[in-house]
């Protein structure tokens, strides 16, 4: 079990780190002056790569998140409503790498027109989530 443990804390961190940056890209992209367009291309294509590789590290850790509650049964039975409150927050994370999806290609065929600071409050979010579903994990509240 602690192998698994050890691998799914691994992706987690390395999820995130990929959701910490993938919205600063998009701060950038939405201060490209107009008529940079290598500049944008640029952006775009780190912005898309990053993506991708955030994807495929999200796959790993949720398998192994899955594997760790099903298999061993941790966060299950009777007491164990912090597990509840993390999956609903987990949901909300897969939500918004979605989304980061979703802005990635409005970004791209140039329809969303949202302010580099909206992108820098977005940004906090995955902050925010990561910190709420660690408490959950280590504090257990109820």
């Amino acid at each position: 079990m602690l192998w698994i443990k050890s691998l799914h804390i691994v992706f987690i961190a390395s999820w995130f780190a990929g959701l910490f940056y993938l919205p600063r890209i998009f701060v950038n992209l939405a201060m490209v002056p107009p008529g940079s367009e290598a500049e944008r291309a640029r952006l775009l294509l780190m912005a898309r790569k990053l993506l991708r590789f955030t994807t495929l590290l999200a796959v790993p850790a949720i398998v192994f998140g899955v594997w760790l509650w099903m298999g061993y049964g941790i966060g299950r039975g009777p007491g164990n409503g912090w597990m509840h409150a993390k999956l609903a927050l987990v949901l909300v994370v897969i939500g918004y790498h979605h989304g980061c999806a979703v802005i990635l290609r409005k970004l791209a065929a140039g329809t969303d027109r949202r302010s580099h600071r909206w992108y820098r409050w977005f940004n906090e979010l995955p902050v925010l989530l990561l910190l709420a579903i660690v408490v959950l994990v280590v504090v257990k509240p109820f």
